[in-house]
């Protein structure tokens, strides 16, 4: 695959607030987040991270 044609990213990390998670997601996805996934954080399963990525 040439250089040109290969699709380059950014990524982010959030943290989650588990009574709030839909409105969050909607927000990163306005402006074009895509959500890749959702794990415990450090803390365990109390605080969960979403990774996501959008096209640069």
């Amino acid at each position: 695959m040439s250089e040109a044609a290969r699709q380059k990213w950014e990524y982010a990390t959030i943290p989650l607030l588990v009574h709030n998670t839909k409105a969050i997601l909607d927000s990163w996805g306005v402006d074009g987040w895509e959500l890749v996934t959702v794990l415990p954080g450090p803390a365990g399963a109390e605080q969960l991270v979403a990774y996501l990525k959008r096209p640069v």
